[in-house]
């Protein structure tokens, strides 16, 4: 990593204060969402312990900027189902597919813009419904790689009809781990977290 590729140093102080080492100026949670938004890459350490606290500082920039008018972004059901997964089995697939949510999104923002501009201001609801099942496809194909006799990933329905003898007998070992019970438990599992996504979805 390049001098270059490192992220700023941001200090916080025990009287809050946020010490920005690259401009050796005190900073505020609005100068860094600016920062954020520019693209910058910077890191916020705990000035006493050294730890790094990037993410409660991140939290509590989202949080202020949800509480400004006009300024939400996260829907209530979409904040009380991410809740329920704290604790949940699935937490674990929860932020990989988050991220790679916003990235698609990120990715697709002029497209968006474009269309929204040939519309005078109106969403095109065609394209965010196709967003919305590219999300739900990649999802999908990651739940399926946790189901022991499912698919496998969208597309790939024929790949077991083509596997040797070698990875059925490999298949068919790891099926025999499974407990019955487990295997009901898990796949009503995968259920209901299939219908909370194709809610979100639509």
């Amino acid at each position: 990593m390049t001098a270059k590729d490192k992220p700023t140093v941001i200090k916080k102080y025990a009287n809050r204060r946020l010490y920005h080492t690259g401009t050796s100026t005190y900073v505020t949670l609005d100068d860094l969402a600016v920062m954020v938004k520019r693209g910058d890459n910077f890191a916020v350490i705990d000035a006493k312990s050294g730890e790094d606290i990037t993410r409660p500082v991140l939290t509590q920039i989202i949080f202020e900027q949800e509480a400004k008018t006009g300024q939400n972004l996260l829907p209530i059901n979409f904040m009380r189902q991410l809740i329920s997964f704290y604790g949940d089995s699935m937490q674990s697939l929860v932020p990989s597919y988050l991220e790679h949510s916003i990235q698609m999104l990120t990715e697709n923002q002029q497209k968006f813009r474009d269309q929204m501009a040939t519309t005078f201001g109106v969403p095109n609801f065609g394209v965010m419904d196709e967003l919305g099942q590219k999300n739900m496809d990649m999802f999908r194909n990651a739940m399926a790689m946790f189901l022991p006799f499912g698919k496998g990933p969208a597309g790939n329905e024929g790949a077991e009809t083509a596997a040797a003898p070698a990875q059925a007998a490999s298949a068919e070992g790891q099926a025999a781990s499974y407990k019955g019970d487990d295997l009901t438990v898990l796949q009503r599992e995968l259920a209901e977290m299939q219908k909370r996504l194709d809610k979100l979805a639509r």
